[in-house]
């Protein structure tokens, strides 16, 4: 299998649901949106561009398996297609210009390929096993700020697991007094290649799905970043927390979390 040739082929499969997804955001009106659970949200746009990716990325690996978050009946295989069609929903139905596409490719348990794809800046993040990480052709890697007190960093606020929300807010609150800043931008994809690319120096967030973090992940570690869960151990991609930060950070950045009692099954 040619990693580099598929991952390209997925990136022109991305562009072109991109495409669509933009065509239909002039046309999207409060009746299309449902409700999926506790400010959790769904459209058309959504259901329609998954069916879309599931289609093209079958003719690319026939007989694959997939976990996608509007198709939770389809099956994973030896090698996995793991789907976010619209990660930014909210954003999306909003008018705020900031959601991706996001697809990543597990062989057995191993993530081996991964594509984000921002539809307002036209920017298209890529990688694949045992490559570097690219931003439209261009090799990105993380930062290289040395000290929180010098970092930007991105989080997620929970929107329905709230078990944790008093570790959370004494993590976010020494972030706020140690650091340059924080930024939600309300897609997790987004913040891991904004990390992997530098923008950001770290994320973290709980009570993600793998459809969130699964490309993202796979572009900050090839990016030369570092990725766990909030134990420091690769749990993260169902394991439903995750930080990410460049090398010089990490360790730092783990401590925090020393405290943080839930773990998730």
């Amino acid at each position: 299998m040619n990693l580099e040739k598929l991952t390209t082929a997925v990136c022109e499969v991305v562009r072109n649901v991109a495409l669509f997804q933009r065509q239909e955001i002039s046309r999207l009106r409060s009746d299309d949106v449902l409700v999926k659970g506790i400010h959790d949200y769904v459209t058309y746009v959504d259901k329609e561009s998954e069916q879309r990716l599931v289609a093209n990325l079958s003719k690319l690996l026939p007989g694959c398996g997939f976990i996608a978050e509007e198709s939770p009946s389809l099956n994973r295989s030896e090698l996995t297609w793991v789907i976010d069609p619209l990660d930014g929903t909210t954003n999306f139905i909003h008018g705020i210009p900031l959601y991706c596409i996001s697809i990543g490719l597990m062989e057995g348990e191993e993530l081996v390929a991964g594509v984000i794809f921002e539809n307002n800046l036209n920017e298209c993040f890529y990688t694949w096993k045992s490559a570097p990480s690219f931003l439209n052709g261009q090799p990105i890697r993380v930062s290289t700020t040395p000290v929180i007190n010098e970092s930007l960093f991105a989080t997620g606020f929970p929107y329905y697991d709230y078990d944790s929300l008093d570790d959370y807010l004494a993590i976010f609150r020494h972030l706020m007094q140690n650091s340059r800043g924080l930024r939600r931008l309300g897609s997790a994809a987004l913040d891991l290649a904004w990390t992997a690319c530098g923008r950001f120096d770290g994320f973290y967030e709980y009570g993600l799905r793998p459809w969130d973090v699964a490309a993202g992940a796979l572009l900050v570690n090839n990016a030369g970043g570092t990725v766990s869960d909030f134990r420091g151990h690769e749990h993260y991609l169902f394991g439903k927390q995750i930080i990410a930060a460049n090398p010089f950070i990490y360790t730092e950045f783990l401590k925090l979390f020393d405290t943080w009692k839930q773990d998730y099954n």
